[in-house]
């Protein structure tokens, strides 16, 4: 199959699988009055350990402005909470609160049954694979050895 225009485009192909994926997990986190963006922000703080607002703007790969109005917007529900770090008290980490905990359990429900029917649908094999493979292209990409400099016309990269 020979792709042409947009569709021979792998940033094109990754954004398009992306939005199809979070249309359905946005299906499955609306009953509770979250965004996509607030489930990853909950699931990212589920560890318990608190995180800062550098760590989660780079885990939950939202910009640290959008972030900081959807933390305010979780504190205002009593989701989230801010405190001390407890590695380094003059820091400020944020935490999952116990109302978090609860919508977040609540939630996982609908989120294991998005992911159930991209199984069905794509295979639960080629959807592990797919993870794997995805997982690795991330790894590679931000290797900074991963891709070496490149004569692009008399550019370097």
């Amino acid at each position: 199959m020979v792709t042409t225009g947009l569709g021979s485009s792998l940033a094109y192909l990754l954004s398009r699988a992306e939005r199809s994926v979070n249309r359905g997990l946005a299906a499955a986190v609306t009953a509770e009055e979250i965004t996509v963006e607030q489930w990853r922000i909950l699931r990212a703080l589920a560890d318990g350990r608190g995180h800062s607002m550098g760590e989660l703007a780079e885990a939950v790969l939202m910009p640290h402005p959008t972030l900081t109005k959807a933390i305010d917007r979780l504190i205002d529900r009593s989701l989230v909470y801010r405190g001390h770090d407890p590695a380094d008290r003059r820091k400020v980490a944020v935490f999952l609160a116990d109302r978090g905990a609860d919508l977040l359990a609540r939630v996982e429900g609908g989120v294991a049954g998005h992911h159930r029917l991209i199984e069905a649908a794509y295979g639960t094999e080629r959807t592990e694979r797919l993870m794997r493979d995805l997982e690795g292209l991330v790894s590679a990409l931000e290797e900074p050895t991963a891709v070496p400099e490149r004569d692009l016309g008399g550019l370097t990269r």
